[in-house]
């Protein structure tokens, strides 16, 4: 009984080498990080000192104290960057970076970068650039023709112009008016170009220009509109061009408001 006794304490964890004999914490499951001594199950043989033998139930029995778990730690966000572009909805950006990489199994790293809807009010230049970022408030053309009447009278007015929109997107809203006045709104169509009247009295005296109508706005830009009387329809469309002549025709003709 005196040689067993003495091979069980031989065998002891404490008499075996384990993480001892490797001398290193490896990285995923490396079959080379292999040693010998008491497993978790208290088996005893082969055992590992790498990250997957927690999964697997074969670490040496000093692994843990030896190779202990290290999360990712990470720094404090970054101030928010300033927006992408300028004068058009858009994103902006804030970021932080790893302090400590995780080891032995430890928790991955967050996400590093975070982004944000953003819009910048003036350009590069310092200019403001609002005219391209306000929803254009339209309603019918017709309502024009009693608009110039009440407005013929007013002294000093400049000439008003005309912008040639492409319609890009339509809210199902538009199809929803039943009243006599939203009835217009059903005659928008995805793809169709338009044409919207700026005069009196939306037309600023200052500016020139009609609120919405996408002075200033880039090529291709993306621009927002919405109909009156009905504030479930709205949607984008793209400026094509202003003619300062104006005559829209009868059909697919609206006014700023």
């Amino acid at each position: 009984w005196v040689a067993a006794a003495l091979l069980l304490l031989l065998r002891a964890p404490g008499a075996e080498t384990g993480w001892a004999e490797v001398g290193r914490c490896c990285r995923g499951r490396d079959l080379a990080c292999v040693s010998t001594g008491w497993g978790p199950d208290r088996s005893h043989g082969a055992c590992y000192c790498d990250q997957a033998c927690a999964r697997t139930m074969d670490c040496c029995h000093d692994y843990p104290q030896a190779c202990p778990e290290v999360p990712c730690a990470v720094s404090e966000w970054s101030n928010w960057s300033s927006c992408a572009e300028p004068c058009q909805a858009t994103y902006r950006v804030r970021r932080r970076y790893v302090v400590q990489e995780p080891r032995n199994g430890g928790e991955t790293c967050p996400p590093l970068e975070e982004k944000a809807g953003c819009v910048e009010y003036w350009n590069q230049q310092g200019a403001e650039c609002k005219q391209s970022l306000i929803p254009a408030l339209i309603t019918t053309g017709g309502y024009g023709k009693a608009r110039k009447k009440r407005a013929a009278s007013k002294e000093n007015e400049g000439a008003g112009y005309c912008v040639e929109f492409q319609l890009m997107a339509i809210t199902e809203g538009c199809l929803q008016g039943n009243s006599s006045y939203t009835q217009w709104m059903r005659y928008l169509s995805k793809g169709h170009t338009v044409c919207v009247e700026c005069q009196h009295p939306a037309l600023d005296s200052k500016s020139l220009h009609c609120s919405g109508d996408g002075s200033g706005s880039k090529k291709n830009q993306l621009l927002h509109w919405q109909a009156m009387g009905n504030p479930w329809c709205r949607g984008t469309w793209r400026r094509v061009r202003q003619l300062d002549t104006c005559s829209c025709p009868s059909v697919h003709s609206f006014l700023f408001i």
